[in-house]
């Protein structure tokens, strides 16, 4: 018999052109599978569960494999939209990709893959597996644009035994001519960007909808004075330029740090201003796909999925990390997630506590 791939199937190019090599390229029996993560009454502003089915049903119709659809929206309000609202509301800036990676993509889904008599979960994630000694690694995409191991540096090592990313050795340009050559319906379609929950919304509205506005001050930190007066520090994240409302100054404003017990919004002038870096930075919940055997050791880090890759040291310490860079860091955010790497190979990922703060700046 052969062995079965349930492909979580998004309604996009990726996950389409995921189905079709597994069908046309494997021996594999293929199924697909929809997750459904989000309720909403109005969708033309938020995620569009239902268009994206459609796409999900045509694709699988073209290429003659069945499909079904799960929903977790209940599953993903208690374990990735309330972590989301509790981070904002203590003022830190949570990663929804990086939870719902963690939290219902590669537990929930891939156990209703397996409860389906799968032997893998296949998705259109850019990553690759690599084998080492009986463990299996997550490493980074072939296409550096395009990568997403930084989103997926929080999923237990585990359930890379049993996943498959058959994309990942690709560019997006490939795919994109691979959904083309075949006539997938999907082709053309534009890549999803955002947050799903939030989609073409306001942040600020949307967010103002769950968490009651506080307004303090905003205090510029380089001379101490009170410049005005924010509406909430959940509306603000490290390194920000936009949304300060305060004019009249030669160079713009940028956020630089919170006091959430006063209720005080820091901001500093200039985007090199020496307040907007970091050289180290504390963080907790660790992941590890490759634990090195050092308590310190030397590797690369990224602290957000567009930023470059940074030379550090990571110390590991009372079940956390401490990390300390080569050079100072811009925007080190609480509540995001570092992603740490030696060469390809992610050796894991956890959740950035606090940015050290230089003394007798605060």
């Amino acid at each position: 018999m052969p062995k079965t791939v349930v492909v979580a199937m998004s309604g996009g190019v990726d996950s389409s052109v995921t189905a079709y090599l597994l069908k046309t390229r494997t021996s594999y029996r293929v199924v697909g599978l929809f997750m459904k993560n989000w309720d909403e009454e109005n969708s033309e502003e938020g995620c569009n569960a239902a268009n994206d089915y459609r796409d999900v049903a045509d694709v699988c119709d073209a290429l003659n494999i069945p499909h079904y659809t799960v929903s977790f929206s209940r599953e993903y309000k208690d374990r990735v939209f309330s972590q989301f609202l509790e981070g904002y509301s203590r003022g830190i800036t949570p990663n929804p990709d990086v939870l719902c990676n963690r939290e219902i993509k590669f537990d929930l889904l891939l156990k209703k893959a397996m409860g389906l008599s799968a032997d893998f979960l296949a998705t259109g994630h850019y990553c690759q597996l690599v084998r080492r000694e009986g463990k299996v690694l997550l490493a980074r995409g072939k296409d550096r644009r395009k990568d997403q191991s930084y989103f997926l540096s929080g999923t237990p090592e585990a359930a890379l035994h049993k996943v498959l990313f058959p994309i990942g050795a690709m560019e997006k340009s490939e795919v994109r001519e691979i959904a083309e050559r075949a006539g997938l319906p999907t082709a053309s379609k534009k890549d999803s960007t955002g947050i799903c929950f939030i989609g073409k919304r306001d942040f600020r509205s949307f967010l103002g909808g769950y968490i009651q506005d506080k307004p303090g001050e905003i205090v510029d930190i380089d001379s101490g004075k009170v410049l005005g007066v924010h509406r909430g520090l959940h509306y603000y994240t490290f390194g920000q330029r936009r949304g300060i409302d305060i004019g009249g100054r030669e160079s713009p404003l940028y956020v630089a740090g919170k006091d959430v017990e006063k209720n005080i919004l820091y901001v500093t002038e200039g985007e090199d201003s020496p307040f907007l870096y970091r050289k180290e930075l504390t963080a907790k919940n660790p992941n590890w796909f490759l634990l090195p055997n050092s308590n310190h050791f030397v590797c690369t880090a990224k602290i957000r999925y567009r930023s470059e890759d940074e030379k550090c040291e990571v110390h590991l310490e009372n079940g956390g990390l401490r990390v300390i860079f080569d050079k100072p860091v811009k925007a080190v955010t609480p509540g995001q997630t570092i992603a740490m790497y030696e060469g390809d190979i992610c050796l894991g990922g956890a959740t950035i506590d606090v940015a050290m703060i230089p003394p007798g700046i605060l």
